[in-house]
């Protein structure tokens, strides 16, 4: 047995960070009541994943390989071996992004990635050179980019959300007090369509009122796109960088929800300049992207463009019933709350309403901390997410997050029954 003994003091700080424990923290109390009726994990519905065939997919690419000219061992090889750093699938993920969603994505400017996190780690590795440079994201903010910015100590300034997104007057300010200090807000991270945990959606003015003060303040501005396809028919608007004439925006996005979590596929446009030499921001990328990850796996990639491929290259297409499905659970959560807890609605409990995404976020007169959540999955049976591990100013400790998209109709109702009684018997309600 090794005797030696580290110093916690002497490991990175970010280690401490109770925002690094908290995904751990749900899934440990999970295992603990796995009979709970559980509205924290924002994970695909299994339904998706039972028949997802895997060989047929891979196949797919494999044709669509052939067909460009290449032998069939060539074919093969092509998804056994280390490949290129900027991925295999870019053409594919290209014609779906302009098709789809007036994204012209040269296949250049796209570096698939292993899961939208690692792009998020990425991108701010590559954008952050100095302690001067500063992260807006909006408060509450997914933890996914809170905790890539704290894993390489880039500071992030929180701006409130409205139910129109980030607050541009509040973002505008902050770019005028870090100039004050001799710094720059040099990116803004937001979610457009449904954020995670807020489910505020970016109305199109507001849309391009951001794009115009990103200009005019010089910051780029990162946008997640993982819940857009939630939006129901009729009513998308155009991603950020479909609207982006200038070059501000440096789209992330991935494959977990519309394909299969399990594939760890995502990817980042990034068509901007840089040098005079012709290179591109995604020629960076990919270069730190060979020192972290060397390549996104093949085989993965093979199953997500086969998936494309199989539904017209569309991501519309393919992700159309899984809208369908996490829609009908939405709308039915909601309606589930206003049947059950209507009567106190605004009084004791309030909870806002989305029409998309796969969060409700509610708000108590009590704090919504670890205390509590452990009452109501040992008592109750039923699990949901504290709030607070999503802002950075210590606000939210009075708000939980419930998520649909994991459950079916009938859990949803048993849920909300357990979830009421709970908060009647233990808040006070």
């Amino acid at each position: 047995m090794n005797a030696t003994q580290l110093d916690r003091e002497s490991l990175h700080a970010s280690l401490r960070d109770p925002l690094l424990g908290s995904l751990g923290f749900l899934n440990e109390v999970m295992a603990r009541y796995p009979d709970a009726i559980s509205f924290a994990p924002g994970a695909p519905h299994p339904e998706f994943l039972a028949d997802l065939d895997i060989q047929r997919y891979t196949e797919r690419f494999l044709d669509h390989l052939r067909d460009e000219g290449r032998t069939p061992d060539q074919a093969r090889r092509l998804l056994y071996e280390y490949g290129p750093g900027r991925g295999l699938i870019n053409g594919i993920v290209g014609e779906a992004l302009n098709r789809d969603h007036g994204i012209d994505a040269d296949p250049n400017a796209i570096v698939i990635t292993v899961g939208a996190q690692e792009g998020m780690l990425l991108v701010l590795r590559v954008l952050f050179r100095s302690a001067a440079d500063l992260l807006a994201v909006a408060n509450p903010c997914f933890v996914g980019m809170t905790g890539a910015a704290r894993l390489l100590d880039v500071e992030r300034v929180a701006v409130g959300e409205t139910a129109a997104g980030i607050d541009l007057d509040a973002l505008a300010t902050a770019c005028r007090e870090a100039r004050r200090e001799g710094r720059r807000l040099r990116a803004c991270y937001v979610a457009p369509d449904f954020s995670n945990p807020g489910g505020a959606r970016m109305p199109l003015a507001t849309r391009l009122e951001l794009l115009a003060l990103a200009e005019r303040e010089d910051f780029f501005v990162l946008e997640d796109s993982a819940y857009a396809f939630t939006a129901p028919y009729g009513s998308q608007l155009p991603p950020l960088k479909a609207l982006d004439a200038v070059g501000r925006v440096i789209h992330i996005g991935t494959f977990a929800k519309v394909c299969s979590p399990g594939a760890r596929v995502g990817y980042v446009v990034a068509d901007q300049s840089v040098g005079d030499d012709g290179r591109m921001l995604a020629d960076e990328i990919a270069a730190m992207k060979t020192m972290v990850t060397v390549n996104t796996s093949p085989l993965c990639q093979a199953v997500v463009a086969g998936m494309l491929l199989q539904h017209g290259r569309s991501l519309i297409e393919l992700s159309r019933r899984k809208a369908e499905r996490y829609q009908r659970n939405l709308d039915h959560l909601i309606g589930a709350l206003d049947s059950c807890l209507g009567d106190v609605r605004s009084r004791r409990v309030d909870w806002n309403r989305p029409y998309g995404g796969f969060f409700v976020r509610m708000c108590l007169p009590v704090s919504a901390d670890a205390d509590l959540l452990e009452t109501s999955a040992r008592r109750y049976g039923v699990l949901w997410t504290p709030m607070a591990q999503f802002y950075l100013d210590g606000g939210g400790d009075r708000q939980l997050r419930l998520s649909c998209s994991y459950l079916d109709i009938d859990q949803i109702d048993a849920g909300v029954r357990r979830l009421a009684e709970f908060l009647k018997e233990e808040v006070g309600v």
